[in-house]
């Protein structure tokens, strides 16, 4: 059987490791239990939070088990990595809200029952509880200044200013990771690359206080041929629940990705064999939206389930074959003006990025562009009660009136 960090490097999910060789045998020879850490900061995990869950379920199919670690205490802080300024602090309610949201939404990929289940942890459990000057006495003294202020997340905040309370965020990360390893033997922990800073310190905190081997694992984002962030719609951020972003939409975004990065997703976002994604991505003509298709249709059932992923690809068929009955509908009852429909139904989030759309020749009533002198309905249209409202040529909703 191969090493689950094999298979994980072959899928492209590892970006750096530590004592990677080391980790590699202990994966060989012993069930391990690791942990991913997230901020509950929204009440749905997103496209960012995928490649780590997926991580997690390769893992527990390799025997180990996951520990999904929710930041009920660090949420309250937030996290300076990434960040130009300082993030937005939760209240408990809140934060209780979005963890529950997030655990129901991470039992799609990985199990909480049976043999290696994952466990869950809040981090305010521990966090809401210490005190100060023992957390100083006892994980303080064991955190350089000099070497903290050399790490990315914080050195990038130090010309708008980094504040006393978001510098306390790396020693209680750190601390997580050490509380973790003294209650469940955790010795590994996997996160997303612009957490290094903060990972390495957990690392190194367990291996001075404990004496003990910790190993830290990030995985690469996933980003588009500009080396940007993918996970973007026109609508806003690719979110897992179907509330903030529609199935359709979801289905879409996969459908439509960039040729060239249509094997990578297939490797981090599925779980589909390495042979059948090298088969299905070996052509580069019009054979590849074949290997599109079936990427959005394995990517929608994971996270909603395949008869949504099966209604999302009908569809979509529908949409670009012409098949009325079988698009996204939309009920613009009581509206007239095509700038008005256009924002209401989320195909632009302004009335004024509409209007764009119009002025840039990308709108059609059924089969008429449509110009900016021309955005009241037509009273036939108005008379008949429906039509398609197509945007470019890859959105087509089915727009009814009454």
């Amino acid at each position: 059987m191969k090493n689950v960090l094999d298979v994980l490097t072959e899928r492209g999910f590892v970006k750096q490791t530590v004592y990677g060789d080391d980790l590699r045998k202990k994966l060989e020879t012993e069930s391990i239990s690791f942990y991913v850490g997230f901020d509950p900061t929204a009440d749905s995990l997103h496209i960012g939070h995928y490649i780590p869950i997926m991580a997690m379920a390769w893992m527990q199919r390799y025997g180990h088990t996951p520990i999904a670690l929710f930041g009920g205490g660090t949420g309250m802080i937030g996290d300076p990595s990434g960040r130009s300024d300082m993030r937005q602090m939760l209240t408990p309610e809140i934060i209780n809200h979005n963890i529950a949201c997030f655990k129901e939404q991470m039992s799609r990929f990985i199990r909480f029952d049976g043999e290696n289940a994952a466990i869950i942890e809040n981090n305010a459990d521990w966090l809401m509880k210490l005190n100060y000057v023992e957390f100083l006495r006892d994980i303080g003294v064991h955190f350089s200044v000099n070497k903290m202020l050399t790490a990315e997340c914080f050195r990038q905040r130090m010309e708008k200013g980094l504040t006393f309370l978001e510098f306390n965020y790396m020693l209680m990360q750190g601390y997580d990771f050490l509380y973790l390893h003294q209650k469940h033997g955790c010795v590994l922990e996997v996160g997303g690359d612009d957490q290094w800073s903060n990972m390495l310190a957990g690392v190194d905190l367990i291996r001075r206080k404990e004496q003990k081997d910790a190993y830290c694992l990030t995985c690469t984002l996933l980003l588009n041929s500009e080396g940007k962030k993918m996970g973007k719609t026109q609508k806003g951020a690719l979110w897992l629940d179907e509330k903030k972003c529609s199935v359709y939409d979801f289905y879409q975004y996969f459908r439509n990705v960039e040729d060239v990065k249509v094997a990578e997703c297939m490797r981090l976002l599925t779980f589909m064999e390495m042979d059948e994604i090298a088969e299905l991505t070996k052509y580069n003509d019009e054979r590849i939206n074949q290997a599109k298709e079936r990427l959005a249709f394995e990517v929608t059932k994971l996270v909603h389930g395949e008869e949504k992923a099966i209604e999302a690809q009908r569809q979509a068929k529908a949409a670009f074959g012409g098949n009325v009955e079988d698009m996204p509908t939309f009920n613009a009852s009581g509206l007239t003006n095509v700038i008005d429909i256009i924002a209401a139904a989320g195909i632009a989030k302004s009335k004024s990025e509409a209007r764009r759309l119009i002025e840039g020749n990308a709108i059609s009533v059924d089969d008429k562009k449509i110009t900016v002198a021309e955005v009241e309905l037509s009273d036939e249209i108005k008379q008949k009660g429906s039509f398609v409202l197509h945007k470019g040529k890859k959105v087509h909703v089915n727009i009814t009136l009454k």
